[in-house]
């Protein structure tokens, strides 16, 4: 059974840094695409970042330059770093991969930017 599983959320000042951690496991199948996606309270799922197999990336306009896509296909892990998180940054967080055609999430993780 694939489970993907996020790590790494928390409560960071405006400024700061996080980088968040998603590990699937249950498959011998390598993911294809990988991404980051996220809910603000009363905001729809949004694409924060993803990346393919051969680690092509594309970013939401609004964390391009601060936020990093990042994956180490031997564990099957994505990552995101997340510098200079700002106040609207805060939303779960949700890990989304997919392997042969289905797509699996995580659970999500919590990021609150808040001074």
């Amino acid at each position: 059974q694939v489970q993907v599983v996020e790590s790494g959320g928390g409560l960071v000042h405006p400024g700061g840094s996080l980088r968040l951690s998603c590990t699937v496991s249950g498959t011998r199948k390598s993911s294809s695409a990988m991404g980051w996606y996220r809910q603000g309270p009363g905001n729809q799922r949004e694409l924060v970042a993803r990346i393919t197999r051969s680690s092509s990336t594309n970013y939401a306009d609004s964390v391009k330059g601060r936020f990093t896509i990042s994956r180490d296909n031997a564990k099957n892990t994505v990552y995101l770093q997340m510098n200079d998180l700002k106040p609207e940054d805060t939303a779960v967080y949700y890990c989304n991969a997919g392997i042969l055609g289905n797509d699996y999430w995580g659970q999500g993780t919590q990021v609150t930017v808040s001074s």
